[in-house]
């Protein structure tokens, strides 16, 4: 099964037309014709099998065959993860964290972030298609960067974890960990959180944690902690 997505399709349509872009790939690439059946996710939790009726490279036509909704999980997991000095490093981490199963991320700006300007026009196209190649049909939300003294004040559901480096009383992730509940997980650079800022988290209620016995790689670090989550919920 080939997965597409585009987050207009609804399940008032009976018929469809992808965009010049994606009607060049499906015709001319994929060389799909017509008859030929399609599917298609919302992002929303919903595929729709949809069978060819014009055969376009520059309007794809598809009429919606049929609708499959697909359960939504019974938690949320939030990611805020700071950004790599390599941007390649945090779209890495986009990509196995979608693969996995993620359903927030979002960019922090720390004390000791080597970068501070991030743009998420390809992070979100690199979700995208992690979400395609997985057979995901709920898309993450990716929000706009935001300085982490400014994150660390909002309100969030469920439990609350900062992971760092400090030898400090930490608790393990997995021991913490609730089933169905929603879960937010910060994640410092490659740098740390600060003092203050793990005191801040504190001073929010975020329960400080430790996700293993080695020291890892910001996005290695948030790929475990992905995992970890999606793994006791299963």
């Amino acid at each position: 099964m080939q997965l597409f997505y585009n987050s207009t399709i609804s399940e008032q349509q009976q018929s469809f037309v992808f965009d010049k872009e994606e009607s060049k790939h499906i015709i001319k690439v994929l060389r799909k014709k017509e008859s030929d059946i399609l599917f298609v996710t919302n992002g929303l939790g919903s595929v729709f099998q949809c069978e060819i009726t014009l055969a376009s490279d520059s309007k794809c036509t598809v009429k919606i065959v049929s609708l499959e909704k697909q359960e939504a999980p019974k938690f949320r997991l939030h990611l805020a993860v700071a950004p790599t000095k390599m941007n390649e490093r945090y779209e890495w981490f986009l990509e196995k964290a979608t693969e996995i199963g993620i359903d927030e991320i979002t960019p922090i700006i720390c004390e000791h972030s080597e970068r501070k300007v991030v743009k998420t026009d390809r992070f979100q196209k690199i979700i995208e298609s992690a979400m395609k190649q997985s057979l995901h049909y709920y898309l993450p939300k990716l929000n706009e960067p935001i300085l982490y003294k400014e994150f660390i004040k909002k309100e969030f559901d469920g439990q609350k974890f900062i992971a760092h480096c400090e030898e400090t009383d930490k608790k393990s992730l997995k021991n913490e960990l609730k089933t169905n509940q929603n879960i937010t997980i910060l994640i410092g650079p490659e740098g740390d959180f600060s003092v203050k800022e793990i005191q801040m988290a504190l001073d929010n209620a975020f329960i400080p944690v430790s996700l293993g016995n080695t020291r890892l790689r910001t996005e290695t670090a948030a790929v475990v902690a992905c995992h970890s989550v999606v793994l006791l919920n299963e």
